[in-house]
């Protein structure tokens, strides 16, 4: 059987993604480690990263104008850009803190409670309903990580409360950005998002760094090494980058099931990597619980999806063949030219943004217009 080429590079877009994405959470681990890089300033990392992403993303979109920056307002940015920047700067800070106190196969599994904080948040912040099948998913979930926790031997409670928090700043920056971006009709790609984000993230994060780390720099006992930093930077900028191309290439389902597989990659090799990270038998039991949980909870929403996507192409012209052939019949001239009117902006309309009402499509149309 002949693989097609866009397929190939389908499995390669996913490949890179999962190198990507295991490489940066295992090097920033060996980087901030006591007992490797021994660079015990999660803050300052976190900072550096943000200063070369949104350096790089200043170059492409204002020097080699690689993109189009979006028609950005100050109450965009008010109201839409800075509470983002501050949760994913949160997310960022509190995420890479928790590699100091404990081991990156308990860091992936205590991850596996993302798809319960961001529902919960969805739910108050009314982007998602309630619902009986999903709770019990995420109840299912808890009780997993609540038993890998119980097994796990390095338990430290200031890093899991760490990841933990993490956890919830990044649920909040997801359900923010629907909330708040989409409401303003504004659709940002990596690139335009480092350069809107990266800079108000870096000004955010710079006050605990302030506060917490800058007192406790000794200049002296700290180790720089320019192309360790250079690279570590680089790799977490090339991860962004993967994800759009993995979206782009396939869709956020798909990047859900490569982000479990990942994660069990993950989990072994750090057990290679790194021999502190053991990993029981009460552990993998958690996880294992925790993943049915999360398995369940990414089918609940494919089908979702499904269900509010429109007719495809095929269905729809076979459906409005029927329908004029039966309207023939009853042929009224005037109505005819009035249909066909309605019914090309209509299609339009679904073929543009196949998820979105016609009727919000022209509420973000007024809000892009106006803005």
């Amino acid at each position: 059987m002949e693989i097609s080429k866009p397929l190939m590079f389908t499995y390669l877009y996913l490949l890179i993604y999962i190198l990507l994405s295991s490489g940066v959470i295992l090097y920033n681990k060996w980087v901030l480690s006591p007992n490797y890089f021994n660079f015990p300033l999660p803050i300052t990392l976190t900072m550096i990263h943000m200063a070369f992403s949104g350096a790089v993303a200043f170059l492409l979109v204002r020097v080699f104008k690689v993109v189009t920056p979006v028609k950005m307002t100050f109450e965009i940015y008010a109201t839409c850009v800075i509470p983002i920047s501050a949760f994913f700067a949160a997310s960022l800070w509190f995420g890479n803190t928790a590699y100091l106190y404990i081991s990156v196969a308990f860091i992936q599994m205590l991850k596996a409670l993302m798809p319960v904080a961001t529902f919960i948040m969805a739910v108050m912040c009314g982007t998602d309903k309630s619902r009986c099948d999903v709770f019990l998913n995420m109840v299912l979930v808890s009780v997993g990580v609540v038993i890998s926790s119980y097994g796990e031997i390095h338990f430290n409670v200031i890093g899991t409360l760490y990841q933990v928090t993490g956890i919830v700043a990044e649920a909040l920056r997801l359900v923010l950005t629907q909330v708040l971006l989409q409401k303003k009709g504004l659709t940002l790609n990596p690139i335009t998002s480092l350069y809107y984000i990266a800079p108000c993230s870096f000004v955010f994060l710079s006050v605990p760094w302030y506060l917490l780390e800058m007192p406790r720099i000794d200049v002296s006992q700290i180790q720089f090494n320019f192309w360790i930093f250079f690279s570590n930077a680089l790799c977490a900028l090339a991860l962004n980058f993967s994800i759009f191309l993995v979206i782009g290439r396939t869709g956020a389902v798909t990047i859900r099931v490569a982000g479990v597989l990942k994660d069990w990659i993950l989990i072994a090799l750090s057990t290679v990597i790194f021999p502190e990270s053991t990993i029981t038998a009460l552990n993998a039991l958690g996880y294992a619980i925790a993943l049915v949980g999360v398995v369940m909870y990414n089918y609940i929403k494919v089908k979702d999806v499904k269900a509010s996507q429109p007719e495809s192409l095929p269905e729809r012209m076979t459906k409005d063949w029927k329908l004029e052939k039966k309207s023939s019949d009853i042929y009224m001239p005037n109505m005819s030219s009035e249909n066909n009117g309605g019914n090309d902006s209509n299609n339009n309309a679904d073929e543009e943004a196949p998820l979105i009402a016609s009727s919000r499509l022209s509420y973000f149309g007024r809000n892009i217009t106006r803005d």
